[in-house]
Formats: C-alpha cells, sequence, structure tokens
C-alpha cells in the first residue's frame, strides 16, 4: 500500500510537470560546448593513468574488503537465527533521522585540508563493529524464547547498527569530500563521476563475494543421516 500510494503521486506530479512546466527558451544556448563519448572516454583514461590516481584507486577498491562480510551478511544471518524480518525491518526506521543528521555533522570535520583522516580515522572502529555483528548473530539463538526476542537484545541491535551507521557515514562523507577537493573544476563532473563510480565499487564487489563465499564457509552438520557433510546445498537439501 505505501508503495503503491507513492508510486501514484510520483507518477502523478511527473506528469503534471511534464505537461505543464514549459523551459525559458531565451536561457537555453544556442550550442552547447560539450565533449562527444570518445573524448570523454579518452579523458578518462588520461585521469586513470595519473600515478596519484591509480594508487587512490587501489585504496578505495581495497579499503571494504574488512567488513564486507559483517555489512552484507549480518541481517540475512539474524533473520536465519530467528529474528522476524518485519522487526528488523523496524528497526530501520530510527536510523532514518540518524542518516539524515550524520552527514551534516560530519562535514564539519571533512571541510579542512584533510578530508581522508577522518576515513583513516572510522575505519578501525567499523572493523570492531564486524565483530559486534558476529555476536549478535552468535548471541540470538542464546536469547530467544518461545515469545520471540527479549527487547534488551533490540535495544542492543538498534544501538550496533546506529554506532555502525556512525562509521559508515564518517567513511562516506569522507571520500565524497575527498573526490570533491581533487577533481579538476574544468572538467569536474566528469572527474567527480570517474572516482565516485571507483568507490561505489569499492563497495559492491567485496559484499557479492562475501555473499557468494556464505555456502562454502560455513560449517553444516548433518543430524540423523550418516555419511552426509550437508557442505553443498544439494547435499543439505537431502
Amino acid at each position: 500500500d505505501f508503495l503503491f500510494f507513492w508510486g501514484a503521486v510520483f507518477l502523478v506530479t511527473t506528469t503534471l510537470v511534464a505537461f505543464l512546466k514549459k523551459e525559458n527558451q531565451e536561457l537555453i544556448p544556442a550550442k552547447e560546448e560539450t565533449k562527444g563519448i570518445t573524448d570523454t572516454y579518452r579523458l578518462l583514461f588520461s585521469i586513470i593513468k595519473m600515478p596519484a590516481v591509480l594508487t587512490f584507486c587501489l585504496l578505495i577498491l581495497t579499503s571494504k574488503v574488512g567488513f564486507s562480510a559483517a555489512d552484507a551478511v549480518t541481517g540475512l544471518k539474524l533473520v536465519e537465527e530467528g529474528v522476524p524480518k518485519e522487526h528488523l525491518a523496524l528497526l530501520a526506521v530510527p536510523m532514518v533521522p540518524l542518516q539524515i543528521i550524520l552527514p551534516l555533522v560530519i562535514s564539519k570535520y571533512t571541510a579542512g585540508p584533510q578530508p581522508l583522516n577522518t576515513f583513516y580515522k572510522a575505519m578501525p572502529y567499523r572493523l570492531l563493529l564486524g565483530l559486534e555483528f558476529a555476536f549478535l548473530v552468535w548471541w540470538a539463538p542464546k536469547v530467544k524464547h518461545e515469545g520471540g526476542f527479549p527487547v534488551y537484545y533490540y535495544a542492543v541491535v538498534v544501538l550496533s547498527y546506529a554506532l555502525h551507521q556512525v562509521t559508515l557515514y564518517s567513511m562516506y562523507v569522507a571520500i565524497m569530500a575527498f573526490n570533491a577537493k581533487v577533481s579538476d573544476p574544468l572538467i569536474g563532473g566528469t572527474y567527480m563521476t570517474l572516482l565516485n563510480t571507483v568507490s561505489n565499487l569499492g563497495g559492491n564487489w567485496p559484499s557479492t563475494v562475501a555473499l557468494w563465499l556464505v555456502d562454502p564457509l560455513t560449517v553444516k552438520e548433518c543430524a540423523g543421516a550418516q555419511g552426509h557433510t550437508c557442505a553443498t546445498a544439494a547435499a543439505a537439501e537431502v
């Protein structure tokens, strides 16, 4: 119902804009001075070949490997241990105001000459929170009872997620501030897009690999089935 309502609002408002809003023809330049696709890619390759950019790309492509498993798998493992999906979804609600406020607060510390300092300082805390998430998954079956999970367990989960958001946004805002600072103003859009794309890729590929490795690295034990290791999905099904 929620998605249907806002989908309808989105369709109505954008349709009204399309039909009722008219462009101011006088302000449109006769010819836009933009590079072609070939020139843009040639420019991107020339940027990538710079030694400093290569080093930076290597940094941001590998910087999130340490906490990729904790970020990608914790929620799935909590559901596997019996935490209802709708409860986890509700726990995300208190994070929304925090996610709005955090960039405003953190931007004060990333506005100086060395924005990456915030990135470096937040990293060890985010790594430690990975251990905290592993503890939450291990702790879940210990506190589970017939009625579900106690309130204090959910309180610890919310607090852990809140602290995680602080470290996550500290790193995110810092890397965005650095990208904005080092991008050449003459080709700012192209430069920023390149660095932000590499940054996004640096967060996505470790999570994908972590999810792919969950099954092979999970130790399983078959109850009442001699000679079966349950190592693969097919064996576990049998």
